[in-house]
């Protein structure tokens, strides 16, 4: 198959069957990405998702055109993006005209909470394979809790908190080659 076809078909499955933005999505891109189509490793993932966050815009659309552009450049980028737009703009434009008459049935309000519930459950899914694979010592431990609390209250910007874990990741990295230098 072409590859920007396949592309953009894979791109279009994880935009239509992702309910609740970018983390949701985490655990259909590692099957679909890392998985299936080899198109990324674990890590590979994870840092097109830290940096997607961290980007202005839409995770789930950054992530994408980060992997698109990883395989195919700017023309790989373009489809990826387009593909995984397309879904929710289709969905949006349908429940857009449809909604306004419906949205005050209880049926639809209970489909809506059932929908919050597994969103939740997926977002804690992406979170658990991002810390078992992300955190992989005990400095990885102390990062993590330390973000964390700052993010959950609110004490400091989600932007200095990706900066400065990186630095802290930076600067741990380097004081263990600089051990291990010494040691020698």
């Amino acid at each position: 198959m072409n590859i920007y076809l396949d592309m953009f078909i894979t791109f279009a499955k994880v935009g239509a069957f992702t309910f609740g933005g970018g983390y949701a999505m985490l655990p259909m891109l590692q099957s679909e990405v890392v998985d299936k189509k080899k198109w990324a490793d674990d890590d590979e993932l994870l840092d097109f998702f830290a940096v997607g966050q961290c980007t202005p815009g839409v995770i789930a659309v950054n992530t994408a055109s980060f992997i698109g552009y990883y395989q195919k450049g700017i023309p790989g980028a373009i489809v990826a993006t387009t593909g995984v737009i397309m879904p929710s703009v289709i969905i949006i434009l349908i429940i857009a005209s449809l909604l306004t008459n419906f949205a005050s049935l209880p049926i639809v309000q209970h489909a809506l909470s059932g929908i919050r519930i597994a969103v939740c459950v997926l977002i804690l899914q992406a979170v658990i394979k991002m810390f078992k694979s992300g955190v992989k010592d005990t400095m990885g431990v102390a990062i993590f809790v330390v973000a964390l609390i700052c993010s959950y209250f609110s004490l400091v910007p989600t932007l200095v908190i990706v900066i400065a874990a990186g630095m802290l990741g930076v600067l741990i990295q380097l004081l263990k080659t600089k051990r291990k230098a010494d040691r020698s």
